[in-house]
């Protein structure tokens, strides 16, 4: 008896096992469908539905979905997806899932289908909670994927603010080391731009290597715009380094923006190749190269991610500038016309410019471009090229912080030892721009700048200051409102007698002068003062003391609408035939201006003597502005005694004789 009692017990445990066994193979495990989904709406925080779940049991058990739906928010059509998953299947191993770990061996999608755009209220359907609403404790459980198959995915991605729709085909495909590679190809538009693209990326097994580099190949054109970036990620999941080389090619830097988040003016043409890393939320374009437009362009940039607003540094060197290339930084059309890179767009551009009559430029200033991101940035032309300004290089430092920018300092070389230095700050932090400029100018080359007429020539250094302080969303606009003044100032040298003659009518050394025969005159001194009131440049003083007349100017140049109404004076040192000794008379528009006699004040008595007069005081006022400018020894000392000499002996009842505006 006590021996059948142990083979009864034996018996019922092997039909136990036995019906374990058929009951864990003849399982349904469909059952259980309703609790996924509930476990899986509870985790998306949106309502997920399967069609079938299925276990396929063993050693490492396969979890297998079909027809799973993710739906959109609440505030989405009902019918509306989020996403969608033909069959999922993921092969778990469950002895890590006692450490806390969660090892999936293999993960296969067939046709996952993902739809990704903003709700009705504009928050993303992607987004499944507010930051405030994650849980802000300890991290969740590890996860490791080991081999991924995706066949026929799409990501049909949609963002208004970014003119963004397009669509990413996702699928892995065999590689040579046998681990299935993650290929991505992209078509559609970006920034209102049609985009197409390919990247293919390492297998998951790189991933999973610490030492092996993660090797990415990356192709896109968005427009004219074309990136290539290739190389090696290391440790990629954990943002621990690049070494990449990235290729920028397009049109316009500014069209970069969308891409990159860094702001920059309206350039010419470019294209620019570098190194890429990254480390400590910092990302590292160095060691690049290129040209951008005519002119070369190198140096290093970075871009801090660490702060609420990303911080750009950067240091960038140009051995040869084309003036003509930096257009777009005061808000003309950059680059030269008919250079290699010249588009329809640059060129409907110039010609609008031309159609509008202005020299101002008054295409409106980006301002979301200067508050998307801080800068410091410092850069150096070495050697500008310009066939129509008179400087020879440029340094400058960039400050952009919450909108308000500085340039300090901006300063241009012009010749042997001279230069122009200007202090700018442009207030962008409001919806109306505040510009301020400081500017001097010290010991300026006139045989520099007057090296690329083809009218006259000239000898001398000229120095003085100038100050703007303007409102408005243009560069034009900010000269049209602008209060300050300007003062110039030269000191000794020799002036093609051109200005001086035809001033005086002389007609017959103008005419010389015209046709590339020159005579030249000397200069002892030069001052000229201007005040800027609401746009409008008013003549204080401007004053030519030369070897051959004095030479007075009056008048007013307007800023606003670009028109002159300017006279010139001249008082002759010795007899002239045919010097009239009417002022000549300049006015019109800036792009158009017309120079004629004004016969009406031929016949004003006193003549520039009472001008001369009238001029004593502010003169002498001016010496010390004067020896700023171009140093303790200088001429106009001796143009003070003379005019104060002449002033001395004007007849009392001629000296209110308005020929120039006192201050």
């Amino acid at each position: 008896m006590p021996a059948t009692r142990p083979r009864h017990r034996n018996i019922v445990l092997a039909a136990a096992v036995i019906v374990l066994v058929a009951l864990l193979l003849l399982w349904d495990w469909n059952w259980f469908r309703p609790l996924v989904e509930r476990q899986a709406s509870s985790a998306l925080d949106r309502k997920v539905t399967l069609q079938r779940f299925d276990i396929d049991l063993g050693r490492h058990p396969l979890l297998i979905g079909e027809g799973i739906v993710i739906a959109n928010p609440p505030e989405f059509p009902q019918d509306s997806r989020f996403g969608s998953v033909d069959r999922l299947a993921v092969r778990i191993d469950p002895w890590p899932l006692l450490r806390g770990q969660l090892r999936l061996l293999e993960l296969s999608a067939d046709r996952p289908l993902g739809d990704l755009r903003p709700g009705p209220s504009g928050k993303p359907n992607w987004k499944f909670a507010d930051d405030g609403d994650q849980d802000q404790g300890e991290p969740g459980m590890p996860v490791e994927i080991g081999r991924l198959d995706i066949r026929e995915g799409r990501i049909h991605i949609l963002e208004p603010r970014y003119k963004a729709d397009f669509v990413l085909d996702l699928r892995t495909e065999a590689a040579p080391d046998g681990e299935p590679r993650l290929r991505v190809d992209i078509n559609g538009t970006y920034a209102g731009e049609p985009i197409t693209g390919r990247f293919i990326g390492g297998s998951l097994l790189s991933l999973r290597e610490p030492d092996q580099p993660y090797p990415v190949d990356l192709d896109i054109a968005n427009g004219p715009t074309q990136v290539t970036l290739k190389g090696t990620v290391q440790r990629p999941l954990q943002l621990g380094g690049a070494n990449l080389d990235l290729s920028l090619r397009g049109n316009d830097l500014a069209a970069l923006y969308p891409l990159t988040g860094v702001p920059t003016p309206p350039t010419a043409a470019y294209q620019l190749k570098g190194k890429l890393d990254y480390a400590g939320q910092r990302v590292r374009f160095h060691k690049f190269s290129g040209t951008v437009g005519q002119s070369d362009l190198s140096g290093n940039l970075e871009i801090d991610l660490s702060r609420k607003k990303r911080l750009i540094r950067a240091h960038l060197v140009s051995e040869k500038v084309v003036l003509a290339d930096l257009a777009g930084i005061v808000g003309a059309t950059p680059g030269e016309a008919g250079a290699r890179g010249d588009t329809a767009k640059q060129q409907r551009q110039r010609a609008a410019e031309e159609r509008s009559g202005r020299l101002l430029p008054d295409r409106p200033i980006n301002l979301p471009r200067i508050r998307a991101a801080d800068l410091d940035v410092h850069y150096k032309g070495k050697r500008i090229e310009s066939a129509q300004t008179p400087v020879d290089n440029l340094e400058t430092h960039v400050i952009v912080k919450d909108g308000f920018m500085s340039l300090k300092p901006l300063r241009f070389g012009v010749g042997e030892g001279g230069q122009i230095a200007s202090n700018i700050e442009i207030d962008g932090r409001k919806d109306l721009v505040h510009a301020v400029a400081d500017v001097d100018f010290r010991r300026i080359d006139l045989k520099r700048l007057m090296q690329e007429t083809k009218v006259f020539e000239g000898t001398g250094l000229i120095g003085g200051t100038a100050r703007i302080d303007g409102r408005g969303n243009s560069m034009a606009a900010v000269f049209g409102s602008g209060n300050g003044e300007l003062k110039l100032f030269m000191n000794g040298g020799q002036f093609s007698a051109l200005l001086v003659n035809l001033a005086g009518l002389e007609f017959g050394k103008a005419l010389l002068s015209a046709i590339g025969l020159p005579s030249e005159t000397k200069i002892r001194c030069m001052v000229s003062d201007f005040e800027l009131k609401k746009g409008q440049l008013d003549t204080r003083m401007l004053l030519l003391d030369t070897g051959e007349a004095n030479v007075i100017g009056d008048g007013t140049i307007n800023l606003r609408d670009e028109t002159l109404d300017y006279r010139i004076h001249t008082k002759p040192k010795r007899f002239g035939l045919g010097s009239l000794r009417a002022p000549i008379h300049v006015d019109g528009s800036f792009k158009n201006p017309k120079i004629r006699p004004d016969w009406e004040r031929l016949a004003v008595r006193g003549g520039t003597a009472v001008v001369l007069g009238v001029f004593l005081t502010p003169l002498a006022a001016l010496i010390p502005t004067v020896e700023l400018g171009l140093g303790e020894n200088n001429d106009c000392k001796a143009l003070v005694d003379n005019v104060r000499a002449e002033a001395a002996n004007l007849p009392k009842e001629t000296s209110a004789v308005p020929a120039a505006k006192k201050p």
